[in-house]
C-alpha cells in the first residue's frame, strides 16, 4: 500500500540545505578533502560541568517519569532568576516562562498556538528557513520586510508599509541574526516596541545566538525594552550558549498569554521535555562555571572571525563584519547567484558554504560562512578560494 502525504505536509517549503549536505557529503565520500563553512552547528563540546549534571540526573528514578506538563518549576525559576541576573529583567516564572524542546520548536508551533488560519505573520528577508514552516503549519500568510546592510541588517520602521504592519498579528526578529550576524541596539528595541504598540503587533525575538558578542559587546535583550512584556516575548536557547544543540532545550519568556498559549499546545504534542534534560539546563543557567566557560567560547569564535576577515581582506573579499553570531556574511562577485557561486567553491575549491538564497531573496546575493573549524582551516579556505582569482588582489 501506498500512503499519500497529507496537503498539509506537501505545504511545508522545500528543506533548502538538504540539497547542500547532500552535496557535500558526496564530495567527501569521493575522496575529496571538503572544509565545510556551511554548517550552523556548534563543532565544541557540551561545557563538562554541565554533562556530569546530566549523567547524574539520568540516574535518579523519579526523572525516569514523566515531567510535569509545563516543565520543572525549578528550570523556570531558574531561567527567571538568569534574565534577571544577566539582564536586569524581573519575570515570574508561573506565568511568564514556558519550556521548550528546542527554540525551533517555539517558534514553529507559535503560529498555530496564536494565530488562525488566513491571518499575518511579518518575517524577515534574510532570515531563519524555519520560520516558514510555522507559518505553513499554522495555515496563516506571511509578508517579508528587508534587512539591508546599509541598515546594518536592521528593520527600518520609519519605511514599512503601513497597511502590512497594521493587518499582521506577529512579527518574528533574531538578533544577533543569523545569517548576517548582525547586532541589536538597545534602542532599536525601544523603537520596536513603540512599533508594535502602535500597530498593535505581537514580537517574538529570536535570542538564539544572545551569548556571542563580539569585542565586548553585550547583546541587549529584548526584554530589556521597557513595556517589551506587554507585546511579546523572547526565545532563549541552550543550544548556542552551552553547546547543547543536540539536547534540545530551550524557553520563552515574557507576555503571559503567549506563554500560556505555548504552555497549552506544548501539553497536547510534548509532556515536556526528559527531566533529566531540565536538570542539566538548570545546572546550566546556574553555576559559576559557566560565566568563564562561556567568555571562553565568544573568544573561540571571535578568533575565527578575526582569522577568516582578515584572510578575505587580503584577498579583496569584504565582509560585513559581524557583531555576534557565529557566522560571516560574505557577498557574491558579480555574474553569479548565491548557489552558483556555492556549487562552484564545493566543485573547484573543495569549499562548502551556505547559498544566501536559502534565507531569502535578498539573501542571494550574499553567502554564509560558519566559524566552526579551526583557524587554520578557515584561513586554508580563503586560500583555495583565492587561487579561483574571482576577487581583486591586495588590499
Amino acid at each position: 500500500m501506498i500512503f499519500e502525504q497529507s496537503q498539509l505536509l506537501n505545504t511545508l517549503p522545500n528543506q533548502f540545505f538538504a540539497n547542500l549536505v547532500k552535496k557535500v557529503n558526496q564530495k567527501i565520500a569521493a575522496g575529496n578533502d571538503v572544509i565545510n563553512l556551511g554548517q550552523g552547528n556548534p563543532d565544541q563540546p557540551t561545557f563538562e560541568y554541565i554533562v556530569k549534571a546530566m549523567q547524574q540526573a539520568t540516574a535518579k528514578p523519579i526523572n525516569h517519569k514523566y515531567s510535569p506538563f509545563s516543565g520543572l518549576a525549578s528550570l523556570k525559576q531558574a531561567a527567571a532568576d538568569f534574565y534577571q541576573e544577566h539582564y536586569n529583567v524581573e519575570v515570574n516564572p508561573e506565568t511568564e516562562v514556558a519550556i521548550l524542546g528546542g527554540s525551533k520548536t517555539g517558534l514553529v508551533e507559535l503560529p498555530w498556538a496564536l494565530m488562525n488560519p488566513g491571518e499575518t505573520m511579518l518575517l524577515p528577508d534574510p532570515g531563519y528557513p524555519d520560520y516558514l514552516s510555522g507559518a505553513a503549519l499554522g495555515k496563516v500568510n506571511y509578508e517579508t520586510f528587508p534587512l539591508l546592510e546599509e541598515n546594518n541588517f536592521l528593520p527600518d520602521y520609519d519605511s514599512f508599509d503601513i497597511q502590512k504592519a497594521d493587518q499582521a498579528k506577529f512579527m518574528y526578529l533574531n538578533y544577533p541574526n543569523n545569517p548576517t550576524g548582525a547586532a541589536a541596539t538597545p534602542d532599536f528595541y525601544q523603537k520596536t516596541v513603540d512599533f508594535a504598540r502602535k500597530h498593535q503587533l505581537g514580537i517574538v525575538s529570536d535570542f538564539a545566538y544572545g551569548a556571542l558578542g563580539f569585542d565586548g559587546y553585550q547583546n541587549p535583550s529584548f526584554l530589556q525594552a521597557a513595556g517589551a512584556k506587554d507585546v511579546g516575548i523572547e526565545i532563549y536557547t541552550f543550544s548556542k550558549t552551552f553547546n547543547m544543540a543536540g539536547w534540545r532545550l530551550a524557553f520563552a519568556i515574557g507576555n503571559p498569554t503567549i506563554i500560556s498559549a505555548l504552555n497549552l499546545i506544548q501539553d497536547h504534542l510534548f509532556v515536556s521535555v526528559f527531566p533529566a534534560i531540565q536538570e542539566a539546563g538548570i545546572t546550566a543557567l546556574t553555576s559559576s562555571q559557566g560565566t568563564e566557560e562561556i567568555q571562553q567560547l565568544v573568544g573561540l569564535y571571535q578568533k575565527r572571525r578575526d582569522a577568516f576577515i582578515e584572510a578575505a581582506l587580503k584577498i579583496g573579499w569584504r565582509a560585513f563584519v559581524p557583531r555576534g553570531t557565529f557566522y560571516v556574511w560574505m557577498p557574491i562577485p558579480e555574474g553569479y547567484t548565491s548557489e552558483t557561486f556555492a556549487d562552484l567553491l564545493l566543485e573547484k575549491a573543495n569549499v562548502a558554504v551556505a547559498p544566501g538564497k536559502g534565507f531569502g531573496a535578498l539573501g542571494d546575493r550574499y553567502v554564509r560562512i560558519g566559524l566552526l573549524v579551526s583557524p587554520a582551516k578557515l584561513v586554508e579556505a580563503v586560500s583555495r578560494i583565492a587561487g579561483l582569482h574571482l576577487f581583486d588582489q591586495g588590499e
